[in-house]
This record gives structure tokens, C-alpha cells and sequence, in this order.
């Protein structure tokens, strides 16, 4: 179940060129983020989404994401869908030097056949700390 996630964090740890996310539901998505313009649902949600993501990289020279999990929270399903929290660290470099970014990512997934897909997540940061070179 966990699948989605990884290949999600995979695609925002690079950024190649080109690539787009494969993991989120084709109509239905709606993300709840902490860069502009923090709501993205609808039929363009998951370029909107992109777009505003690799802006947020851009702008504070992010590099060398790296996310931690800790265990899942919460867990229900019912029926096609299914619902956890799942803590994450994020760490990385900025211009400055290295930054830490705690928080909580809560998911819901769409089962599609023996597949996962997101079918919407929020966001939030706890606790942010960046640490001078």
C-alpha cells in the first residue's frame, strides 16, 4: 500500500526533467499542500500540483530530499479505499545549509485492481529547523 508513496517521494526527490508522477487517480485528486496555491483538486489538479511543486524547489533551492516514515497512524479501509497517517521527515541542503522538516502526511488510496493510486493527501508541517554550513 505504501507503494504509491515511495514512487511519489521518488519523483519529488529528483525532479528529472520531463518526468511527471504516476501515482495519483486520474479524475477525483485532491491535495491540501503547504506551497501555493495549497489546494489542488479537479481535473488539472495533478499539473497544478506539479507545477506549483517544482516552483516551491526552485524557490528554496531545495536539493537532496530525503524522506523518513515512521508507522503508519490510523489506518481504516473500506471498500476500494483506504486511509493512514504516516509521519515523515523530510531532510535536504538549501543554499544555507541543511534543513529538517517534521510533519504529517495523511493519505487517502483508491484501490484500482492489485494497484494503489493517491487519491488525495494533506500535508503539515510540525516542526522545521535549518541548520547553518
Amino acid at each position: 500500500m505504501l507503494e504509491p508513496i515511495h514512487r511519489l517521494v521518488a519523483f519529488m526527490s529528483t525532479l528529472r526533467e520531463g518526468e511527471h508522477p504516476d501515482v495519483f487517480v486520474r479524475s477525483g485528486l485532491c491535495i491540501v499542500e503547504n506551497f501555493s496555491s495549497f489546494l489542488f483538486c479537479g481535473p488539472r489538479a495533478q499539473r497544478r500540483w506539479e507545477a506549483g511543486f517544482r516552483e516551491h524547489q526552485a524557490a528554496s533551492v531545495q536539493s537532496g530530499l530525503v524522506a523518513q516514515f515512521g508507522d503508519a497512524y490510523d489506518f481504516s479501509e473500506s471498500g476500494n479505499r483506504a486511509y493512514f497517517s504516516l509521519p515523515t521527515t523530510w531532510t535536504g541542503l538549501t543554499q544555507d545549509g541543511r534543513f529538517e522538516e517534521h510533519g504529517v502526511w495523511a493519505f487517502v488510496l483508491q484501490r484500482h485492481g492489485t494497484s494503489w493510486q493517491i487519491l488525495g493527501y494533506g500535508w503539515g508541517v510540525s516542526s522545521y529547523t535549518e541548520y547553518a554550513r
